[in-house]
């Protein structure tokens, strides 16, 4: 296996780590200065700049493959998304690589019609709009999509949406203009065909946002915010459906694939930007008479972070690289195993630099308490840590009861 980046991936990395120093660290101190105020969902000032210069650098859609992105394979992309993971905050939107955005404009690369795709997938990719995901509920288990209990009926022409979602992410963004939602077309047919996806402008009459809702007490406004929605009688053009009735469960699982290794290379950066912070700190503090660094429990704490983030981009990377030979199918085991393992690991080493930073750690001066928890919330994200061993466990013992 050869571990070097090739010409292109190292090309996009040294500019990729140029305009990380030259533009989005010099833009984090006052990023947040906004997130106690009323216009606190509103995008940064910053923002707007930051995406010109990304654009002008050809650091743009670097997510999406194909004809609608930069053209990058998951593995030439994954060491890309781990430097923007060392500021997750700022330089994925800097370079419209942002959650949820990403996973809905490969929704709609994937599944759309000509003239969604004209819609609504070219203002995302330009970064004109913004957009939400409407999967989640409140009332039930939504760790197993097929819960879902959303309707969208078929009325004449139109289909009428009636449900209650929360945890809506990017829905309380101003620029946000669309929603995927999912729901159920057909509750009487087999479980997994008896529910579709359909566009949902934000302005249609009966879409109701209740309340902005918060992450460990984070309105994570840069990410959009998350919501909680109501769609009372919501009535939408039958063109709107995505791709067939019954396929919502089929392209829900098209979209979380990219997105958990998503995630996870961007988690990938976070563990490195927090051994950097454990590091300094270690160095810089002198309890007791001697440096932090010194001391054999954090020296243990740094050894076992830099094992653990090393082995985490290992498998990320097989990951990429099966998606790319074989398909997303193929590499389901490892994008499962990536969920599982690089979240937890990425947490564990973020409370170690928290830890190493004492009281400095859990407040805003630092940028850890918000690393950790987005790592945390990620345990959560696109499938909880238990439904991801529970189904690699099944696949693994299914290998065997074959063969006996």
């Amino acid at each position: 296996m050869d571990f070097g980046f090739d010409a292109r991936t190292e090309d996009y990395r040294k500019r990729l780590l140029a305009f990380m120093d030259e533009h989005v660290r010099p833009a984090e101190p006052g990023w947040f200065a906004g997130d106690s105020a009323a216009g606190r969902w509103e995008p940064p000032p910053g923002l707007a700049a930051l995406q010109s210069a990304a654009r002008e650098r050809g650091l743009w859609n670097l997510f999406l493959p194909g004809e609608h992105g930069a053209g990058l394979t998951n593995l030439q992309y994954a060491p890309l998304a781990e430097i923007t993971g060392r500021s997750p905050a700022i330089a994925p939107a800097a370079l419209n690589c942002a959650a949820p955005d990403t996973g809905n404009m490969e929704v709609l690369a994937m599944f759309g019609s000509p003239q969604q795709q004209e819609q609504w997938l070219r203002p995302l990719l330009d970064g004109a709009i913004r957009s939400a995901f409407a999967m989640t509920e409140p009332q039930v288990a939504s760790s197993d999509a097929t819960n879902i209990g959303t309707r969208i009926v078929r009325d004449g022409d139109d289909y009428v949406i009636n449900g209650h979602k929360f945890y809506i992410s990017g829905a309380m963004n101003p620029r946000c203009k669309i929603f995927i939602v999912m729901g159920k077309t057909d509750p009487q047919a087999a479980r997994h065909v008896q529910q579709s996806m359909v566009l949902v402008p934000r302005d249609t009459p009966g879409v109701r946002i209740e309340r902005g809702m918060t992450v460990f007490g984070y309105d994570d406004g840069d990410h959009g915010g998350h919501a909680e929605v109501f769609f009372d009688d919501v009535r939408v053009p039958a063109a709107n459906l995505i791709g067939e009735e019954g396929s919502g469960f089929a392209i829900s699982q098209a979209r979380l694939g990219p997105g958990r290794i998503h995630h996870c290379m961007r988690l990938i950066g976070m563990a490195e930007r927090a051994i950097e912070l454990m590091c300094t700190r270690a160095l810089s503090r002198e309890p007791f008479g001697r440096p932090l660094a010194d001391q054999g429990v954090v020296r243990d704490w740094i050894a076992e972070a830099r094992v653990r983030v090393e082995q985490n981009r290992l498998l990320v990377l097989k990951a990429a690289w099966l998606m790319d030979t074989v398909g997303n199918k193929g590499a389901h085991t490892e994008i499962q195993a990536i969920k599982i393992a690089v979240p937890s690991t990425t947490e564990w080493i973020l409370d170690k630099a928290i830890q190493t930073h004492g009281a400095a750690g859990v407040g805003q001066d630092t940028p850890l308490a918000r690393l950790w928890a987005a790592a945390r919330t990620l345990r959560l994200a696109d499938g909880p840590d238990e439904v991801h061993k529970r189904s690699l466990a099944r696949r693994e013992l299914g290998r065997y009861r074959s063969a006996r």
